[in-house]
């Protein structure tokens, strides 16, 4: 089986070479990014933000094991520095002896006495030069010591600075993938409200109903204030009369023609 795969894949490369030449590979390629991506984009959305918080979620043993070298590193500082102030101690000790007996040698005395007893110059001298040689010693170590404790605290200054830089990158990561979370939430809404089934002839034939509406209303409203305004005005002409036919003579002067037939009527 693996040799026809080993076969198959030669063959498709071989073939491409042949049809393609030498930009056979930029082909390839160029389809095997299309291929990832078309995978990566069919991943669900939900499952990717498990997976990166199951990434987080792993960093949190890493973070455990930096806070405990930090803290070995913490007990291992305050040791090194009560070696320190030990040897600093018997270091100051250590001078003033040394100070004592260089005062002695350099008084001229050829006897001496310390704690009950007598010693003679050369064991003064050499007392001398042996407390000198182990003074030198310790001081070296000394020295020593406190630039290891120097070069340690700036250690730890830096891992507490990391540390630091872990933790908050870590609650940084967690409160993102809560907004990923909530804004994945938002779009499953709205994916789910643009699939709900919607007439729009049902929303304009609503619309035309409420606009009538408001016009109706605004036309009898109109109507109302009209009427409320009216003034009744005050008549200064005489009431017509109540008989038709004078208001027919009146109106069509049927009066004054009258007379003026009858008058041509009498002439003749």
């Amino acid at each position: 089986m693996i040799k026809k795969t080993i076969l198959t894949v030669l063959g498709v490369g071989l073939v491409a070479g042949l049809l393609f030449g030498r930009d056979a590979f930029s082909y390839l390629r160029t389809s095997a990014n299309r291929v990832s991506e078309s995978v990566q984009n069919s991943v669900p959305t939900d499952f990717q933000i498990d997976r990166a918080r199951q990434m987080v979620s792993e960093l949190t043993p890493v973070i455990r094991e930096a806070m405990h070298v930090i803290a070995r590193e913490e007990v291992a500082l305050e040791q090194l520095d009560e070696q320190i102030a030990a040897a600093e101690n018997n270091s100051s000790k250590l001078q003033g002896e040394i100070m004592t007996l260089q005062s002695d040698l350099t008084s001229g005395q050829s006897t001496f006495r310390y704690a009950s007893r007598t010693y003679d110059r050369n064991d003064v001298e050499r007392s001398l030069k042996s407390k000198f040689a182990r003074f030198k010693v310790d001081d070296e170590t000394l020295t020593a010591l406190r630039q290891m404790r120097d070069a340690r605290a700036a250690n730890l200054m830096a891992a507490r600075e990391k540390y630091a830089a872990m933790v908050s990158s870590q609650k940084k990561l967690e409160t993102d993938l809560k907004c990923l979370d909530a804004k994945r939430h938002l779009v499953e809404v709205a994916q789910a409200t643009s699939e709900i089934p919607f007439d729009d002839t049902q929303l304009a034939r609503t619309k035309k109903l409420i606009n009538d509406i408001r016009t109706s209303l605004d036309v009898k409203a109109r109507i109302a204030n009209a009427d409320v305004d009216v003034v009744t005005e005050i008549s200064l002409d005489p009431q017509e009369s109540g008989n038709i036919t004078e208001q027919v003579a009146a109106y069509f002067n049927l009066a004054a023609q009258q007379g003026e037939v009858a008058t041509v009527s009498y002439e003749d």
